[in-house]
């Protein structure tokens, strides 16, 4: 080795160290203060119609926030500190804007923590109030808003629990049932010092238990004690006076339901045996019928364990799934449960049925409905109308049916359809809340018809409609359409007729707002909101939405984005970004559908990859990946050769438009759009980079399936091997960026993937980058995180793609 060589080697490596305690890096400061904006309120309609709840959101949590303390137990992360979900974001204040427009009015809440979050909301039954749980650093407490008033107070000083998700739901306009953190609960289990023995699982009863890989399981005696120890709660009625009943004894809730009426609750609880194998939905459970002073009217079901997992799309559990109460009536019980053993590949006339049980719980069900597909759901209208749907994944089928729950006559299909046939989808049926406070479906006051709303697929884009539709004849009449240049949904009816109705409207160069529309009388919108534009820094951002076709034949689609300034004939081809991620597909004809709309206003947020925008590249948004199933294939069988083309016509046609450089293009992607990239380093040479962020890369390590993919690696060894980048590490020569989280709790995403991944790229000779980001999940959340992830991003891009040089 030269000394010129050796001392190069030797700078090298007194760098490196160096590169991994830098500490977090800032992307341009025209980036950065995009990140630094607060966040667009979330919007809650009244329930009258009369006025917009606003719930202040802030900008990005710090790092300090998203690192501190948590528990990832049975697959959930909890906050040991107040016992909720850790690493939240929540609201910081309320306002209310009236629907005739105006000002916001900021709600008063006298004796709110200090930097306290707003979360989980819901109506009162007769919609007059709002009830929300105040989060401070350690503790969760029961408030109430009064819109009208435009102020809000605590209910109770009794701390809540939220571990298994949110604590409280109304029985009637004055009481609530909530989970508390049971008296004298103490402090947590401390972690034994030494070992008390090995851990032990074992598999004997020779049944193929296929597993998916889950994250953040339980893994130890100590693990078990802490999610009993945070999970059990205590069930309690908490008055809108303060008072507080207890009902029942402390146990692991993980649900309380009252019936409509409030005369009922429908409780689940969890048990031992735990599993180390499963997250907590598959523990033992018990779902019962209580009264509100805590006696058990009705066992619903009684599940052991359940370690070996129903597979694929369209398996079910045995025995009763999905208890609820119907909506429509005041205290009537309803369950599905599965004709086929919950094996979708047994032969049999009707797979699923749904049962019904009134109060007071005595005798058998009855059955409502049998299904010769999976069920879906149930929409409850009224006695004599309910709509149900029921569909089968792999087929990619879908039927929706009105029936009558009182027994008279036969179900009546309204449609059968392909669940991936966007421009013949005719929409989802629109509910409304009704005196009891639950969803029912939304029916003009004749009753006669009801309301459908969608997306509005089509060759030109989606155009989100509002159709009426008779029920006896199925005849639909278009009440609402959206037209250029807007991109306008439909976001509730403000009357039963349909005239009247509460849009959410925006243009490519107009933020999202909110719009009341007189569809009779055909004035011009009220508006009802006025947002800004969080980032008028892409205002002067070019977009246009593309289509072009690869050599199979299959339709593909893009947006694709131009930088501030820039002049084609100025400037000429620039570098650019692709940024995909791939889908699955049953036919050609599916995805080549058209996806989008070339009305929407985007501004990127986040770590997202549009900021490269403001950097002088071109971007290439979301082309289209579609993996087609073809010739009786599955799509998979032909992922890396589908996956090839579609990038290869992609870049053609932007090398074709003369926009884009053909020598200084990347690619990237997050999630499986990280694998997506990888692969297609390993495959081809028309990229000049790629970024990878939270990938996959061996699918040896997700052996019982991913994505869409149900074969287990034991049945399609080949097929894994060959999908899998890791496989083909040596090939890949062009300079790749891998960033992953390491508290990813994505099911297959362990951040092993990307560690063992760059230590095959390293390793053959590869030109990587990995980088680490503590604390953060699948999606960076953190300031410090997210503006790291966009330096180093960007950087990636300016020394590997923008210079004017040949590629490596």
């Amino acid at each position: 080795m030269s000394v010129r060589r050796l001392c190069c080697f030797i700078i090298a490596l007194a760098a490196a160290p160096l590169a991994a305690q830098q500490g977090y890096q800032q992307p341009p400061d025209v980036v950065g203060r995009i990140l630094d904006a607060p966040a667009t309120p979330t919007v809650i309609p009244t329930r009258d119609g009369s006025a917009l709840v606003l719930l202040e959101r802030p900008g990005l949590p710090s790092i300090a926030e998203i690192s501190a303390p948590e528990h990832r137990l049975a697959g959930i992360r909890l906050n040991p500190r107040n016992s909720g979900p850790s690493r939240q974001n929540p609201a910081r204040g309320i306002s209310v804007v009236s629907m005739r427009g105006g000002e916001p009015q900021t709600v008063q809440m006298p004796g709110f923590p200090q930097g306290g979050g707003i979360a989980y909301t819901s109506w009162s039954p007769n919609g007059k109030l709002m009830s929300f749980v105040a989060m401070s650093d350690d503790a969760l407490a029961l408030w109430v808003l009064d819109p009208a008033a435009r102020t809000a107070r605590a209910v109770s000083a009794r701390r809540l629990n939220a571990v298994l998700g949110a604590p409280c739901a109304w029985m009637d306009d004055a009481s609530l049932v909530c989970r508390l953190i049971p008296d004298g609960r103490g402090a947590e289990p401390q972690a034994p010092t030494v070992p008390n023995g090995p851990i032990v699982q074992e598999a004997l009863s020779g049944r193929a238990d296929r597993v998916a890989t889950y994250q953040d399981l339980l893994k130890n005696a100590h693990d078990e004690a802490l999610f009993e120890h945070y999970t059990t709660s205590q069930l309690a009625r908490v008055s809108l006076d303060g008072r507080v009943e207890p009902i029942g004894a402390p146990a692991i809730y993980a649900g309380a339901d009252p019936s409509p009426n409030g005369a009922w609750l429908l409780v689940t609880m969890l048990a031992r045996p735990f599993s180390y194998s499963v997250p907590r939905n598959f523990f033992p459970t018990r779902i019962e019928v209580w009264t509100p002073a805590g006696e058990v009217v009705r066992t619903v079901a009684t599940r052991p364990l359940i370690e070996r997992v129903p597979w694929g799309g369209d398996a079910a559990q045995v025995g009763p799934r999905s208890p609820s109460w119907r909506a429509d009536v005041d205290a009537t019980l309803t369950w599905l449960e599965a004709l086929d053993g919950g094996d979708p590949a047994r032969q049999v006339e009707k797979r699923d049925r749904l049962l019904a049980l009134d109060a007071p719980f005595g005798g058998e069900p009855r059955t409502l409905l049998e299904t010769e597909w999976r069920a879906r759901g149930v929409t409850w209208a009224r006695g004599d109308l309910a709509i149900a749907r029921e569909g089968q994944s792999r087929q990619r089928k879908a039927r929706v049916w009105a029936f009558d729950p009182s027994g008279k006559g036969s179900p009546r299909l309204l449609w059968e359809r392909s669940s991936e046939d966007r421009y013949g989808d005719p929409g989802s049926f629109l509910t409304v809340v009704n005196a009891r406070g639950q969803s029912v479906l939304r029916l003009t006051p004749d009753g006669r018809s009801t309301f459908l709303t969608g997306a509005g697929a089509s060759d030109e884009g989606d155009r989100p409609f509002l159709d009426r539709y008779e029920l006896a004849s199925g005849k639909t009449t278009r009440v609402f359409r959206s037209t250029a240049p807007h991109y306008e949904t439909v976001v509730d009816l403000l009357e039963d007729r349909g005239q009247r109705i509460l849009t959410r409207r925006e243009s490519v160069n107009e933020p999202p707002n909110y719009f009341v529309r007189d569809l009779v009388r055909r004035i011009a919108p009220i508006a009802v909101t006025a947002f800004a534009d969080p980032a008028p820094q892409f205002g002067s951002v070019t977009r246009e939405r593309v289509r072009y076709t690869r050599k199979d034949g299959v339709q593909l689609q893009a947006t694709i984005y131009l930088p501030p300034g820039y002049d084609k004939a100025r400037d000429g081809a620039i570098p650019f970004l692709l940024w995909a991620y791939p889908r699955e597909f049953g036919s050609a004809d599916a995805a080549s559908q058209v996806r989008g709309s070339p009305y929407r206003f985007t501004r990127p947020g986040g770590s997202s990859h549009l900021f490269a925008l403001l950097q002088g590249y071109g971007v290439m948004d979301d082309p289209t990946m579609p993996i087609v199933g073809m010739d009786g294939k599955e799509p998979n069988d032909t992922y890396v050769a589908q996956l090839v083309t579609s990038a290869e016509a992609a870049v053609d046609h932007i090398v074709g438009l003369g926009v884009a450089d053909r020598d200084r293009i990347a690619v990237g992607g997050h999630s499986y759009g990280a694998f997506m990239t990888a692969n297609l380093l390993a495959h081809t040479k028309i990229f000049r980079a790629g970024i990878a962020r939270s990938g996959a890369y061996n699918r040896t390590l997700t052996p019982f399936g991913f994505q869409g993919e149900e074969r287990s690696y034991w049945q399609a060894q080949d097929l894994y091997e060959q999908m899998s980048p890791f496989t083909y590490a040596d090939r890949i020569k062009t300079p790749i960026l891998l960033i992953h989280g390491m508290a990813d709790n994505n099911t297959g995403t362990y951040p092993i993937q990307s560690e063992r991944m760059f230590a095959a790229l390293k390793g053959n000779g590869g030109t990587t980058r990995y980088i680490q980001l503590p604390a953060e999940s699948h999606g960076y959340a953190a300031r410090e995180s997210v503006g790291h992830t966009l330096f180093e991003m960007l950087g990636w891009l300016e020394q590997y793609v923008k210079p004017d040089k040949p590629r490596m």
